[in-house]
């Protein structure tokens, strides 16, 4: 077998997808050796936005099989969870994605009631972005266009997830001005099996990975998480097409993909939460109730990486972290707020 190509294939169904939450006691929907390429579908809980842009039949065979009342505590369709057998607690999890591809060309963002300036606009407002021009090589254009807009009257506030709203041609209105959005796929969730027990909400991250929505999640990049039980239980959700770093009116552009992921495993790997890697850089994350406290754990985890991995001593990691790590803000939408330290691996030889 060449190397990439996939062993595995999990299809989004309803024996294999479940919403809105994360859960260390999901049934495991595929158990794959170390090594194995897995080829992966993961579908948008925006799919309803436009369904007769972004919802084919499959899509949904997929709502109608989970009631609305099954969807909680949180709003992220999981696809998972892999089981990847010999992980153990102490290990890390590592998750190369190879690429990715479009499910459909259409995908959803909305200005919610959660987003940053929601009390200045006082309303919500779904906008669909469309995939521009043919696929380049890797399955994605390379920009993206709005293609039409509508304030959301459906509810009262978008608090259904999953709400499907009816293609009204009348509503739908034209963006201000033609733009072009540099097409940035990734995944919003991706993770582990926590620690604790019981179902928890998808939406706030955590060290065990989750609703990071960091953007850079995407073709080429790698994951590594901290393994909390046997068999780690791998899952995937929440696919966007683009996002700036803040996603600050609520969500990314919301869409369905599948994706070729390899995962590995390392032995007691000194990583504590999630440590992403591309071609070149390093982050690291952190979360909090409020912005210092996430800034704080990502750059702690900065200098964690730079001692474990790059042996340097915690005065020099401190120093160089001043100097050469770039802090920003992951997002500010998901109750738990997010920040990421990078740093290049130019720096560091």
């Amino acid at each position: 077998m060449a190397d990439g190509d996939a062993q595995h294939q999990l299809r989004a169904t309803p024996e294999t997808c479940y919403w809105g939450y994360i859960d260390r006691d999901q049934p495991a929907a595929l158990s794959i050796a170390p090594g194995d390429v897995v080829e992966i579908e993961a579908v948008t809980h925006h799919a309803g936005d436009a369904p007769d842009l972004l919802m084919d039949d499959d899509l949904r065979a997929l709502w109608a099989a989970i009631p609305p009342e099954q969807r909680a505590p949180g709003v992220h369709v999981m696809t998972g969870p892999i089981e990847v057998r010999g992980a153990r607690p102490g290990d890390a999890v590592v998750v190369r994605i190879i690429d990715m591809k479009p499910r459909v060309p259409y995908g959803s963002n909305l200005a919610a009631h959660w987003g940053l300036l929601y009390k200045k606009f006082g309303k919500e407002r779904v906008t669909i972005y469309e995939l521009d021009g043919p696929p380049a090589s890797g399955g994605f254009a390379a920009t993206a266009r709005p293609l039409f807009g509508f304030d959301f009257t459906g509810r009262s506030l978008y608090d259904r997830p999953g709400f499907i709203t009816d293609a009204d041609p009348a509503a739908r209105q034209p963006f201000s001005r033609p733009v072009a959005i540099p097409v940035r796929p990734h995944f919003g969730v991706m993770g582990v099996a926590p620690a604790q027990s019981g179902r928890l909400s998808s939406v706030p991250p955590g060290v065990f990975g989750g609703n990071v929505d960091n953007w850079r999640l995407g073709p080429g990049a790698t994951m590594r998480y901290p393994v909390f039980v046997d068999g780690a239980n791998l899952y995937v959700g929440d696919p966007h097409f683009a996002q700036g770093d803040g996603e600050v009116c609520g969500t990314a552009i919301e869409a369905s993909l599948t994706a070729r992921i390899q995962v590995s495993i390392e032995r007691a790997a000194p990583v504590t939460a999630p440590q992403l890697e591309t071609d070149t850089h390093w982050f690291t994350h952190g979360f909090g109730d409020d912005l210092d406290e996430a800034m704080t754990m990502a750059v702690e985890q900065m200098l964690a990486l730079l001692q474990d991995r790059f042996s340097l001593v915690a005065d020099d990691a401190y120093s160089l972290a001043s100097v050469a790590v770039d802090v920003g803000v992951t997002q500010v939408v998901d109750r738990r707020l997010g920040c990421h330290a990078s740093i290049a691996k130019s720096i560091l030889g």
